[in-house]
């Protein structure tokens, strides 16, 4: 990759590569934290259509806000799946492996990976976030601006975007990853390696029986807005609708 300066703006084109953390969506694989009650044919549908909310809306922010940032697909089990080939095609991002044994080396890795190709900032966020606005990628490419790590917390303690300058590997071991603990502790980390630290505002993920109702009620209120301010899109929307009746015919 071509570097134009030593110290290049971290806005400059082609300086930053923003990474979607993603599984397939194979039935009991995903979002297991749900079923029951839903059923994992469901749990994967959902989930599907989360993956797809994220690399819709990335491009669109990228678009519209002109973010200069390449996107990647993080793919488990594989790049190879399907799925993702039709992402890649389909949704014009950039297809790498997940490579390692938990959360924290398939992050650590990814930022290694990209890094080594010549990046200068590196952002890594999930797919549980399908209401994130546009504002929340700009937000963490300005953080990175002034500090080393920006973070954005999930409400359920943890975080659902992670953006690096460097490699900071420390961040992502010994932690209790899908605890209420982990943005605490990445804070803690960090300052104890002299990492300048900044959030972003918190977004609720969806990993629990709470999140999902939260979401359901939050796209039944939405429905009665006109069609340019919603953020739902129609799939998620027709997608929460179903699980909505569904569950309230097994309560």
């Amino acid at each position: 990759m071509k570097s134009t300066t030593l110290h290049p703006s971290p806005l400059t084109p082609h300086q930053t590569a923003l990474v979607i953390f993603a599984k397939a969506p194979i039935p009991g694989q995903v979002k297991t934290r749900l079923c029951p009650p839903l059923t994992p044919d469901e749990a994967a549908t959902l989930h599907g259509s989360f993956v797809l909310d994220t690399l819709e809306r990335t491009k669109t922010a990228v678009a519209k806000l002109k973010l200069p940032l390449d996107r990647y697909l993080a793919c488990a089990p594989s790049a190879t799946h399907v799925f993702f080939k039709i992402m890649e095609e389909r949704q014009s991002v950039k297809l790498i492996d997940q490579v390692g044994a938990d959360l924290g080396e398939r992050m650590n890795q990814a930022f290694r990976r990209l890094f080594a190709q010549g990046y200068r900032q590196v952002v890594l966020i999930g797919t549980d976030v399908p209401t994130l606005p546009l504002s929340h990628f700009k937000q963490a490419l300005l953080a990175l601006e002034n500090h080393d790590l920006v973070l954005g917390p999930a409400l359920d303690g943890g975080y659902y975007l992670i953006g690096l300058k460097r490699m900071a590997p420390e961040l992502f071991v010994d932690m209790s990853w899908s605890t209420d603990q982990v943005l605490g502790l990445t804070q803690e980390k960090a300052a104890t390696i002299g990492l300048k630290a900044s959030l972003i505002q918190p977004w609720r993920d969806v990993d629990t029986l709470a999140d999902l109702e939260a979401l359901i009620k939050d796209c039944t209120a939405e429905a009665k807005k006109p069609m340019n301010d919603r953020v739902f899109s129609s799939r998620t929307a027709g997608v929460l609708q179903t699980l909505s009746k569904r569950l309230c015919s097994r309560a």
